[in-house]
């Protein structure tokens, strides 16, 4: 058994999906294929179920993966240490962010007119399966992980209904949901923060939206509200600068509407210097955008 089959099974463990895991890990998928197929012999079982369209753990993958984890989280921790020691270049810090995406690049600029030197590693999902592949994950609370974590709340943000600017609804001052009941609605997919509140605080009023059109890109969602082809749940502050002039924010009167983002670590996993110097950066850097706003 040898560390690079180990690195390599998490790559496929976390995407379950030869071809990408191949594309992540910059080699040929034989190659990867040949690679696991050799460690399946060494431990003496299969890890994966296969079938014409997809590789996915079994029992035995789950439970080698849960200890292969530990083993190589404790050898990556001792590494990054041991460079934070010598004052060597940091990695770049892996930053995933699964809400506030139209406000994040801002964030990054701000932070590396300070730290020109520190690099990140952006993602936008985080792995079914296994430890979080993450230094950092800025996410709605509360997260929920079998993995030890510690967070830090970074705003709280009203959410508002969307609707084309010429809705019947668009002169009013505020609405409650209720009354969207009858409402075609725009979303994003099924599995984001955005949805399951939407679909949570719908049921919470009585009623389950009529969702027309889903996308995993909350500038198609923006836009197609412009477009009057719908309404949409729409956080005031990570999205409200990007509304544009075709459409308009309604507050909620009730139910209370409001989500809070806020920032996640692994408390197994070594945090760099560069990390704790962005996390603290993060959390000042909301706090002076929700001042401004208010």
């Amino acid at each position: 058994m040898e560390l690079l089959q180990l690195k390599y099974f998490i790559t496929v463990a976390r995407h379950e999906h030869m071809t990408r895991a191949a594309e992540q890990l910059r080699i040929s998928q034989p190659a990867l294929s040949r690679t696991i197929a050799s460690l399946e012999q060494s431990v003496g079982v299969q890890l994966f179920e296969r079938t014409s369209k997809y590789i996915k753990l079994n029992a035995h993958g789950r439970s080698f993966l849960k200890n292969v984890e530990q083993a190589l989280t404790i050898l990556d921790n001792a590494e990054r240490e041991l460079r934070d020691l010598e004052g060597e270049p940091a990695e770049p810090i892996s930053l995933t962010f699964t809400v506030a995406s139209y406000v994040i690049p801002a964030l990054l600029s701000a932070f590396r007119k300070k730290h020109p030197r520190i690099t990140f590693r952006l993602q936008q999902n985080v792995p079914s399966y296994g430890q979080p592949d993450f230094d950092l994950l800025i996410t709605s609370l509360p997260y929920q992980s079998s993995s030890e974590t510690a967070t830090v709340p970074l705003l709280t943000e009203d959410i508002f209904l969307a609707i084309p600017c010429d809705h019947p609804l668009a002169k009013r001052t505020s609405i409650r949901l209720e009354e969207a009941a009858g409402e075609e609605f725009i979303s994003l997919r099924r599995g984001s923060n955005l949805r399951e509140l939407t679909e949570h605080l719908c049921r919470l009023t009585g009623f389950a939206p009529n969702i027309v059109f889903e996308s995993d890109n909350p500038s198609i969602v923006r836009g197609l509200i412009g477009e009057g082809q719908g309404v949409a749940l729409f956080p005031a502050v990570t999205w409200g600068g990007s509304i544009g002039s075709s459409s308009v924010l309604l507050p909620i009167e009730e139910p209370v509407c409001k989500r809070t983002i806020g920032m996640v670590w692994n408390t197994n996993r070594y945090v760099s210097r560069s990390t704790e110097l962005f996390k603290e950066f993060a959390v000042r850097y909301f706090n002076n955008f929700t001042s401004e706003l208010r």
